[in-house]
C-alpha cells in the first residue's frame, strides 16, 4: 500500500510541479520514448540475468505491495512457539517432540502457532535443528556454525532479486539517453522543418532522458531498497530461533533462552517481558 502511495506523491510532485511551473503535460506523453526505455531495460535484464535470478525477482516483486510479513505478532509465535518445545524437551526429553518435528504439519503443538507453520522454510529451520539436537552427535560450536551457514545462505539467495531490481533501476538513466539520443538523431535528419517544429522535435527527444531519470530514482530504484528491508525482516526470524536453540543447547532453562531471542529483536518489534509471558501463558491455555 505504502508503495502505491509512494508513487502517487512522486507523479503529482513532478508533473504536478510541472505543470505549476506552466508546462503542458501534453508534450511529456511520449509513448515511444518510453517503450524504448521500458523495452531497453526489459531485454538488458533478460540478458543479464539466468533464468534461477529471473524467477527469483518476479517472484518477489508482487512482495512489494504488500506490508510487512513479520512482525511483533509473529515474533510472539515463534518465541512462544519454541519456549513450549524447549519446556516440553526439559519436561519429558528429547523424545517427547520427535512426533512434532518428523511431521510438524500434523502436530498439535505446531497447530497452536499458525503463522509459524505457515512459513515453510522457517519451521524446516527449527525442525531441522530439533532434530540434529536430537540425534546428540554435534556440540553447540557445530550447530552454531552450521547454522550461520544456512542463514548466510538464506540472506545470499534473498539478495538475487535485491541485486538484479537495483541494476536494472542504475541502467534506466542510461537507457533514457539512449532514446533520446536516437530523438535527437531523428531531429538532425529533420533539420528543414520550420523551427517551431523542430523546437517541439527537440522537446521530444529530452523527454527520453527525464523518463529514464524518474523511472530510475522515483519507481525502480526505491524497490531494490525494499526488497532488501523485507529480507533482513525474514533473516531476523532465523537469527531469533537461531539463538534460543543455542541458549538451550548451552543449558539454559526455556525462560532464559527466549530472554535470547527477545533481545534479538529491533525495538519496533520486540515485546516486553510483560507482554512474551502473557501472550505465552494465554497460548499455553488453549
Amino acid at each position: 500500500m505504502l508503495v502505491i502511495v509512494g508513487y502517487i506523491v512522486v507523479t503529482l510532485s513532478v508533473f504536478g510541479g510541472y505543470a505549476l511551473a506552466g508546462g503542458h503535460l501534453a508534450a511529456l506523453l511520449q509513448p515511444i520514448e518510453l517503450l524504448m526505455i521500458a523495452g531497453a531495460a526489459t531485454g538488458a535484464f533478460v540478458v543479464g540475468n539466468d533464468m534461477k535470478s529471473i524467477k527469483a525477482t518476479l517472484k518477489a516483486l508482487p512482495t512489494v505491495f504488500k506490508g510487512a510479513k513479520y512482525n511483533k505478532k509473529s515474533y510472539l509465535e515463534l518465541i512462544s512457539c519454541l519456549f513450549e518445545i524447549l519446556t516440553k524437551i526439559r519436561k519429558d526429553g528429547m523424545m517427547a517432540v520427535e512426533g512434532d518435528i518428523e511431521a510438524p504439519q500434523q502436530s498439535a503443538l505446531f497447530a497452536k502457532y499458525p503463522e509459524v507453520l505457515a512459513d515453510h522454510h522457517l519451521v524446516e529451520f527449527v525442525c531441522d535443528y530439533l532434530r540434529l539436537m536430537l540425534s546428540g552427535n554435534m556440540d553447540a560450536f557445530q550447530i552454531e556454525n552450521l547454522m550461520d551457514n544456512e542463514i548466510d545462505t538464506h540472506h545470499a539467495e534473498g539478495h538475487v532479486p535485491v541485486h538484479c531490481v537495483a541494476r536494472l533501476g542504475d541502467g534506466m538513466p542510461a537507457f533514457g539517453i539512449v532514446a533520446a539520443v536516437m530523438g535527437v538523431v531523428h531531429t538532425m535528419e529533420s533539420v528543414g522543418v520550420p523551427p517551431s517544429e523542430l523546437g517541439i522535435m527537440i522537446a521530444h527527444a529530452l523527454v527520453g532522458t527525464f523518463l529514464g531519470i524518474l523511472l530510475a530514482y522515483g519507481f525502480v530504484g526505491p524497490l531494490s531498497s525494499l526488497l532488501e528491508q523485507k529480507l533482513d525482516e525474514s533473516t531476523k526470524m532465523y537469527q531469533t530461533a537461531k539463538v534460543i536453540l543455542l541458549a538451550s543447547l548451552h543449558g539454559y532453562a526455556p525462560t532464559i533462552a527466549i530472554e535470547f531471542g527477545r533481545k534479538v529483536l529491533n525495538s519496533t518489534e520486540r515485546p516486553d517481558f510483560v507482554e512474551l509471558e502473557t501472550h505465552i501463558k494465554s497460548t499455553k491455555s488453549k
